[in-house]
This record gives structure tokens, C-alpha cells and sequence, in this order.
């Protein structure tokens, strides 16, 4: 069903107050490419970004560690989440990091990478190296103390130590970043150093594994969250000018303009002729121009991320399908279930059930 033909028969400001209950970025200013952080804020919250730190490592030449792929270890280290996005922070010394099977880059203090994909990677004194990937050895560890020490003692003299953290995330049914994400972000320490935002949280960071003060472990969660969101906002600003994908569009005039509002408003009844309007381009330009960079007409994405909007909807609220349906864009649930089968190949209630199990079973 297009997306201009989803209308809402309790009208636009009841639906948009909903959503803006549930998910409070989606308020009444207005965006723009400049403000494009808003856009990025919002999916963030939608698709519940939620972190944590695990591992603190010091090593000595020789070593390696070796990741196994983030869907064999999410269900030890964070039960009920969908996806998981690891993350290393280089707190001194330096290493070599990579994907398995891939040429490894080297990362020196203050560097941050991110595999945004779970692939499996190694951390190594050397490249090349290859390690035990075991995912048994993950289980409990969250009921350890965290973060949790590893030392490998390989007697030389070159040292590293490694902050390691994970990420968990919505993927489906529509993440707009995830998808626009490579399968490894390399952020040298040179990158952030105009603001020093992540020198700073990395430092707030080993200062909390340090202590291991009460309140510690939720400290570390939110700091996660926090480089995470600084290391995306470092790697648009490295894209090149030729870049396509959803995060150039945030930068795109028109394009950044055109996300914001659909954003701003997701149950508005929104039609390509009014979205141009509101943009200030002609609609074939702006067709043209979301298209290229984000891969999707703006009525197809829209729709796409009303389908978000009911899964976070269902998973986080006790609301109704038909109140959802309503505070989505859809004049009644019929309406919704239908659209949604179509966009997320199974009924709503099928999904919520499947959602609740995963839970139950983490």
C-alpha cells in the first residue's frame, strides 16, 4: 500500500502526540540537513540502542583474541536483544584489528573500531595473527563484575590495553543506520580531536572500570551509547563527497530536510507533492535526490519506518494494535496488519509473539 494512501482516521495530531510520547525526539521543530543529529537521534531511540562494557584487556607481545560472529555471543552477553555491535577502544599502546579473512588495520591509543555487523575479528600484537573463538566462554559473564579483566601475557615488551564493549539494537524491521554502516568503522584518534569528546569519554570510561564504584555498570552502559553515537557522527563527516546511503542524505540539503520532517511527523498522511512543498524543491527533484541517497522513494522509506515505529511500539507498550495502527499512520488496525504483513512478511501479533519468546528464552 503506498504510503501517501495510509491515512489516519483520528487525524494527525492525536497520532503524533502518541508518538511523540513514546519516542520524545519526534517533537514539533522543525529539521533541517543541518540538523540531521535529530533524525539520527530518533532512529537510535526507535530501534532502543542500549550499551555495556565488558572487557578490559592488557596485553603483551605476543597475543591475540579472536571475536566469534556477534549473533553466536549476544544471547550470553545481552539476552533478548536482536542485534549486537562490538566496539574496541585503543586506552594505550597499540595493536593490529580486522575482520577475519580481511586485511587488519592498525589502531594506536585513542582509536576506536567498531564492527558494526558482529562480524568475526581479531585483536593482535601482529597481523595476521589467528585466535580460539570460543562463544562458551562468553556465558556468564554478565553476572561477573564488570568490566571484566583479561590479561594476556605474552612476555615482550610492546604492550596494548583494549577496552572492549558491545551494543545491542533493534535490526529489524527497518534500521535505516545499521544498514548504512560499514562492516568495520575505523576512528583514529587524529579524527575527534576537535572536540575530544571521545579522549574524554574514554577517559571517563577507565576511570569508571577502575573504581568499580556502585552505579558503575550503568555509568559504562551509557558512556557506550555515547562513543557509539560520536563515532557515527566521526565517520559522516569523513564520507566523501560522493558518498550515497542514508547517512550522506542526513547532510544533503534536501534530502536531510526531507528525513527530518518525516520524522518529525511519521503519522502525518504525508504525499510526495506536499513533502516537496514543505522541503522547498520541486517534487521530481526531490525524488531524484532521495533516491540516490538513501536507495528508496520518500514514501516507501516512510512506510518502511512506520513499520519500525508498531514493532518498537508493540515490544515497549501495552498499547492496542488499533490505538497503534492510529498512532502510526493507519485509519485501523486492519489497515496496519495488512501493511505490515506485506513490508515484514508476518502479521503484527505473529511478530509480538515472536518478540516476547525471544525474551522469555534469553
Amino acid at each position: 500500500m503506498p504510503a501517501n494512501q495510509d491515512r489516519s482516521s483520528g487525524g494527525d495530531h492525536r497520532a503524533s502526540a502518541s508518538v511523540a510520547r513514546q519516542h520524545p525526539a519526534s517533537g514539533s521543530q522543525d529539521r533541517t540537513s543541518a540538523a540531521g543529529v535529530d533524525t539520527l537521534s530518533e532512529v537510535l531511540r526507535v530501534v532502543r540502542l542500549t550499551g555495556a562494557v565488558f572487557f578490559a584487556v592488557d596485553a603483551s607481545a605476543p597475543w591475540v583474541a579472536e571475536a566469534p560472529p556477534a549473533c553466536e555471543i549476544g544471547p550470553h552477553i545481552m539476552p533478548g536483544v536482536e542485534h549486537v555491535i562490538e566496539y574496541h577502544v585503543i586506552s594505550s599502546g597499540s595493536c593490529w584489528a580486522g575482520i577475519v579473512d580481511e586485511p587488519p588495520v592498525k589502531v594506536t591509543r585513542g582509536d576506536v573500531i567498531v564492527f558494526p555487523h558482529g562480524d568475526r575479528h581479531t585483536l593482535s600484537s601482529a597481523p595476521g595473527m589467528r585466535g580460539v573463538a570460543d562463544p562458551a566462554s562468553f556465558r556468564g559473564a554478565r553476572a561477573a563484575g564488570l568490566p571484566i579483566a583479561i590479561h594476556k601475557d605474552g612476555g615482550g615488551a610492546d604492550r596494548a590495553s583494549v577496552i572492549c564493549g558491545f551494543l545491542g539494537c533493534d535490526a529489524r524491521p527497518f534500521n535505516p543506520l545499521l544498514a548504512a554502516l560499514p562492516r568495520m568503522i575505523h576512528v583514529p584518534r587524529a579524527a575527534t580531536e576537535p572536540n575530544g569528546a571521545v579522549e574524554h569519554l574514554m577517559k571517563l570510561a577507565l576511570s569508571e572500570s577502575a573504581t568499580r564504584q556502585p552505579g558503575g555498570e550503568a555509568i559504562l552502559a551509557r558512556l557506550s551509547e555515547l562513543l557509539f553515537v560520536e563515532v557515527v557522527r566521526r565517520h559522516l563527516a569523513q564520507l566523501p563527497p560522493e558518498q550515497v546511503g542514508w547517512l550522506a542524505g542526513l547532510r544533503d540539503d534536501a534530502v536531510g530536510r526531507a528525513l527530518g520532517k518525516l520524522h518529525q511527523r511519521p503519522a502525518h498522511a504525508w504525499s510526495l507533492d506536499e513533502l516537496a512543498r514543505e522541503v522547498g524543491v520541486a517534487r521530481s527533484v526531490l525524488a531524484e535526490r532521495f533516491a540516490h541517497f538513501v536507495g528508496i522513494p520518500p514514501m516507501q522509506y516512510l512506510t518502511r519506518w512506520r513499520m519500525q515505529l508498531a514493532a518498537s511500539l508493540m515490544t515497549t507498550t501495552a498499547l492496542g494494535l488499533a490505538e497503534i495502527a492510529a498512532d502510526v499512520g493507519y485509519g485501523s488496525e486492519r489497515a496496519l496488519s495488512r501493511a505490515y504483513k506485506r513490508w515484514v512478511g508476518v502479521a503484527p501479533a505473529e511478530w509480538k509473539r515472536g518478540q516476547r519468546g525471544a525474551v522469555a528464552g534469553a
